[in-house]
């Protein structure tokens, strides 16, 4: 069994998602939940939760990393984390973004880096942004054999070029803009879209002239799925969160607060008790006394390097 699976008496292992049962979920109107992870722990728990997709989302960049925004995250960095992540998965499809400056200068590089992806980390699919050229380069990567999933909205990648972290599609023509963008991303071959930062009318619109999945975060309920942030959800992160994010719990000042009490029995002598140590045979910690209690204690050899 893999380390992934957390099956119970009362929760069987559940089956492996794929590209096709994912289609299904979208032809049966099931809503998909998706979620990021950016190490192992955050994917055993994403497995454990029963989530059908995890995302290795280049906001590692600032919620794990401590950048300003997602640009600086190189792709050294997203292999690494993106290869934790699968060795805590084994049920959700597992998608790994494209960082940055990766993928937009030619169909040449976006392959080859979808396909270091693949080999080096196992993940089922990449992730890109935008609609233009980023369609050839979806195309390209598809036409080699992988996945990829389209990101059309608020793309943090260029946020800068397109008023920042706002809403995008607020007039009639950036939505018909963001819908051909959608749809020249179906057309070129992505099995998924996500939908990030787009008005509720716009996404409800666009969503009857596609056929692929949409996922969406802060694109309203009209998606066929959701997904967020694992720091924000969870209430890890501290810096600033959108106005969709909804806090399922508030885990960071529950560990500061552990933390806290961890140093200050340190500091107090509470920790640790003998409970917390190892023992030793009573004839053997009397013998080492007598030993190191003695004039001349024997030397410790040590091995010369290379021995």
């Amino acid at each position: 069994m893999s380390a992934g699976s957390f099956p119970t008496a009362d929760k069987p292992a559940r089956p492996r998602m794929t590209f096709g049962a994912l289609a299904a979920m979208k032809e049966r109107g099931e809503p998909i939940a998706m979620v990021t992870a950016y190490d192992y722990p955050s994917a055993q728990i994403a497995e454990a939760a029963g989530v059908d997709m995890v995302l290795v989302g280049d906001s590692a960049a600032m919620t794990v990393l401590g950048h300003e925004s997602t640009v600086p995250v190189t792709v050294d960095e997203m292999l690494m984390l993106t290869a934790a992540v699968r060795r805590g998965l084994s049920t959700p499809l597992l998608v790994a973004d494209l960082p940055f400056g990766s993928y937009e200068q030619s169909d040449e590089q976006a392959v080859k880096t979808a396909q270091r992806f693949v080999k080096r980390t196992g993940c089922d699919a990449v992730k890109i942004e935008r609609g233009g050229s980023s369609v050839d380069r979806a195309r390209a990567i598809v036409a080699a054999g992988i996945p990829v999933m389209g990101h059309v909205g608020l793309t943090p990648q260029t946020a800068a070029s397109i008023g920042g972290y706002r809403a995008q599609g607020r007039t009639a023509e950036e939505a018909v803009a963001l819908c051909e963008s959608a749809i020249a991303l179906q057309d070129a071959g992505c099995f998924a879209i996500v939908f990030e930062a787009i008005p509720t009318p716009v996404t409800e619109a666009i969503m009857p002239q596609l056929s692929i999945p949409v996922i969406g975060i802060g694109a309203g309920p009209s998606t066929d799925g959701q997904v967020l942030v694992f720091h924000d959800l969870l209430g890890i992160y501290d810096g600033h969160t959108a106005r969709f994010v909804k806090r399922y719990a508030e885990l960071r000042g529950e560990m500061i607060g552990a933390v806290s009490a961890y140093a200050e029995e340190v500091r107090t002598g509470a920790y640790p008790q003998p409970e917390h140590g190892y023992g030793m045979p009573a004839d053997e910690s009397a013998r080492l006394r007598a030993i190191l209690d003695s004039s001349a204690p024997p030397q410790v050899r040590t091995r010369r390097p290379g021995a």
